[in-house]
């Protein structure tokens, strides 16, 4: 009977230890890190606005992946604006979109109202991961309409989100989205009308009024920038966004994209690949230009062995990224996201703003801390 007692506080002594590892927070340790790159930002965390979720991904005997979220300051309600990010959804529900048309593809051309020249969704979708492009998303949007994205995203249980507004447009808040014609596979064409999508209504969060003015027409606004009437993307259904299109087999068939497997392996590639594989000036855009973990605050070239499936955002002194970063070599893979505001006159549109001194370098060095604990975690 001793014998027996020793046994199971011996067993007992392994599962604790065994739940201490599985539950070790590595984005806690990486927070708390000496690098000034890093202490420069976790000395004013809340000034910052600074949110992250960290993701450790589990795959069991079958490589069934299972996931491990740990968060710093993540809140909902504290809105913050998503910038570029808002082009993530608005690719993939274009494709989702499309493939309720017969005889369409990815591949397929199609015509806006008022510009004759044609557009292909397969080479917008690449401009908007490979370099963040505004015309490209806005010609994906006209297609698919304000309407669609939002209630896609809300019937996958991808919420709250609200996208009311087009990015560097010159009719960024009108509600109707033009007439296209698509040009279908088999050489038919199809004409879908003009469409007026629902009104805008205000968001109602906390911290919609930011800073203490704005530059509107080259002069100064002395109040707070409202923001009660732009997009809104929380840092978490962002990151939830990603594991869907990474990791579908994780996600009831109702919460899915409803893409082919041909059209979702084209939004990774289109994530992943470089601005120099998509025919872009590589000294313009170097490999890290929207690859901010890890590679933003750089100019080198990232490795082949690393992959990062992302997408960035970068506007009124906002950073975000949300990225699957793999590294199949070294057995080392997890999702990470994170958004900071880096605007210290409180002025904003004034195009000043602490992207290279603070945001980036805060951005990449966190992700290689992350990388460098996850591979070492893998040895």
């Amino acid at each position: 009977m001793k014998i027996y007692r020793i046994f199971i506080l011996i067993t007992l002594i392994f599962l604790e230890l065994g739940c201490s590892v599985t539950r070790k927070n590595i984005l806690k340790e990486t927070l708390a890190s000496d690098n000034p790159k890093i202490k420069n930002v976790m000395s004013n965390p809340e000034a910052l606005e600074l949110q992250i979720i960290y993701t450790q991904i589990y795959r069991d005997k079958n490589n069934k992946v299972s996931f491990k979220d740990f968060t710093y300051h993540l809140d909902a309600e504290n809105y913050f604006y998503p910038a570029s990010t808002v082009k993530f959804p608005i690719a993939i529900l274009a494709l989702e979109k499309l493939n309720t048309i017969d005889k369409t593809s990815k591949d397929t051309q199609y015509i806006i109202e008022g510009n004759p020249e044609k557009l292909r969704f397969s080479e917008e979708i690449s401009k908007v991961f490979a370099v963040s492009d505004n015309e490209a998303s806005t010609n994906l949007l006209e297609f698919a309409g304000f309407d669609y994205v939002n209630e896609s995203m809300a019937a996958k249980g991808l919420t709250p989100f609200k996208l009311s507004h087009r990015l560097s447009s010159s009719n960024p808040g009108d509600s109707k989205t033009k007439a296209v014609t698509l040009y279908r596979d088999d050489a038919t064409i199809v004409n879908l009308p003009d469409y007026t999508n629902k009104s805008n209504v205000a968001l109602k969060l906390n911290k919609l009024k930011k800073g203490v003015g704005y530059l509107k027409n080259d002069e100064l606004v002395k109040e707070p920038f409202d923001f009660s009437n732009k997009n809104y993307y929380p840092l978490e259904t962002l990151h939830n966004t990603m594991k869907r299109i990474v990791f579908p087999e994780a996600f009831n068939e109702s919460e899915r994209f409803e893409i082919s497997e041909k059209d979702r392996e084209f939004i990774l590639l289109s994530m992943q690949n470089l601005p120099k594989n998509v025919g872009y000036d590589p000294v313009k855009y170097p490999d890290g230009y929207c690859k901010f973990f890890m590679f933003g605050d750089t100019k080198e070239n990232i490795p082949t062995s690393i992959k990062i499936y992302n997408k960035v955002g970068n506007a009124y002194g906002t950073l975000i990224d949300c990225a699957y970063i793999v590294d199949a070599e070294n057995k080392v893979e997890f999702i990470v996201s994170a958004t900071i505001l880096v605007n210290k006159d409180n002025i904003f549109n004034d195009n000043n703003y602490e992207y290279d001194t603070v945001g980036l370098p805060f951005l990449g060095e966190l992700g290689r801390q992350l990388y460098a604990k996850n591979l070492k975690k893998a040895k």
